[in-house]
């Protein structure tokens, strides 16, 4: 049991050391950690499994590490007069500078505070994803709520005073591919303040107390910025429901999160926390508490559906008429935004395969495809039996003068009847029963 107890007072140490270094105490913390590998050594002297040993010795590299660049910083600083005591302020040794905008100076910040802060920047979307709220087929209701809650407060903040607050938190719920993402982006390109769109590998690293250390951070810069908001994609991978077999870090990242959100002394105004996911059920409970509004996002109804055929297709040349994609739309009932994209991508490619597959060819004149007011020869598809036909593949003519039939509600038909949808009306019962206990519709 000796190694085990070594091995326990490691751990034990080593979490002291990360929440020195998370309160910025990072002379406590270089000497925990350096504390910590002569446990961590003694404990891999004693352990006979070497898959532990493998396990140890990785651990032990990993705060060495951390151990190196906090000595180098502090070394760095030891001689360093700080900006904030030269005023007459108190500051803690080793702490960072700042500048009188409030912003951390590089020089003087942490470089590991420098390494989180260059990689959430990197989360900032700096190009508009160009989706207008009229991209985005029905959903009204759930558009309406994002407005009042992202571009109202922006354009018209003299009507958000006293009791009347933007919401501080909005989830984005519902079955896979139905336009969650899709209206987080419509909300990027309409709004002109900052705009963070985060997943979890943007969260979660390996190192211990790294992870609460970018959510902090995270906050931190939005509330720099002011009127941002914080997009977080699959948030069910980061804020699951508490158990006692998750890990220790899991549990902090959770913490973190439901501090920075909603708690005691953080501001949080001007800042959006706007999320999505599919299983609403896994999130925890507290975590579900802190968004205001949870709106459902469902499957399409036939008019939207009948506007994504519209869309999906394009300028991609067709035959359908308006008549044609309302049918489309009322006989695919129960697929998602995702797999009627499928079905039209599917559709694209049928006059390809005829194409492909044809054995006869006929000359027909048409407008040139570069310009449409000259008029070319083409050879197009055509039947065995047609008179103008001729005995060729697609190998034995000049590419340039083969021309693929038009998209035809045939080819439309023929695919949806490939694609299936993704969604069943079992897992649809699970989220209309979550809508009426917790949610509101946003259709």
């Amino acid at each position: 049991m000796g190694d085990v107890n070594f091995l326990q007072k490691a751990i034990q140490i080593v979490q002291q050391a990360t929440e020195a270094d998370n309160a910025k105490n990072y002379a406590e913390a270089h000497r925990l950690y350096i504390l910590s590998l002569d446990w961590f050594t003694t404990a891999l002297k004693y352990e006979k499994s070497e898959r532990s040993k493998a396990t140890i010795k990785a651990k032990t590299m990993e705060y060495l590490q951390r151990a190196e660049q906090l000595k180098e910083y502090l070394e760095k600083t030891k001689n360093k007069k700080p900006v904030a005591a030269m005023s007459g302020s108190s500051a803690k040794p080793g702490a960072p500078t700042t500048k009188k905008n409030g912003d951390v100076d590089d020089e003087d910040m942490d470089p590991e505070d420098k390494k989180r802060n260059e990689s959430l920047t990197g989360s900032i979307l700096t190009e508009k994803p160009n989706v207008k709220w009229d991209d985005v087929a029905g959903l009204h209701q759930a558009k309406e709520y994002l407005k009042e809650a992202v571009i109202f407060p922006i354009k018209f903040p003299q009507m958000f005073t006293g009791k009347r607050k933007p919401w501080k938190g909005i989830l984005l719920y519902g079955p896979p591919g139905t336009g969650k993402s899709y209206l987080a982006k419509a909300v990027a390109t309409e709004i002109s303040s900052t705009f963070f769109s985060i997943s979890p590998s943007d969260i979660v690293t390996k190192w211990l107390g790294d992870s609460e250390k970018l959510v902090k951070q995270l906050f931190e810069m939005a509330r720099e910025k002011k009127n941002s908001v914080i997009f977080i994609d699959e948030i069910d991978s980061l804020c699951s429901t508490r158990n006692d077999s998750e890990s220790e870090s899991a549990r902090r990242i959770k913490t973190e999160f439901l501090i920075q959100m909603n708690g005691v002394g953080t501001d949080s105004d001007g800042i959006l926390v706007l999320a999505a996911t599919n299983i609403p059920w896994g999130l925890d409970l507290a975590i579900r508490r802190r968004f205001e509004k949870r709106i459902y996002i469902p499957l399409p109804d036939p008019q939207a559906r009948s506007k994504m055929f519209q869309i999906h297709i394009g300028a991609t040349p067709n035959s359908l008429s308006p008549g044609d994609y309302k049918r489309l739309g009322e006989m695919t009932e129960g697929y998602s935004g995702s797999d009627i994209e499928s079905v039209c991508k599917d559709a694209i490619f049928q006059p390809i395969r005829t194409v492909q597959s044809a054995t006869h060819f006929k000359e027909v004149r048409m407008p040139d495809r570069d310009d449409p007011n000259v008029m070319t020869e083409y050879f197009v598809p055509c039947s065995p039996g047609d008179p103008m036909g001729q005995e060729l593949t697609c190998m034995d003519i000049e590419p340039s003068k083969v021309k693929e039939p038009p998209i035809s509600l045939n080819d439309c038909l023929k695919s949806a009847r490939t694609v299936k949808p993704s969604v069943s009306s079992k897992d649809l019962e699970k989220y209309i029963e979550f809508t009426r206990d917790y949610g509101q519709d946003g259709v």
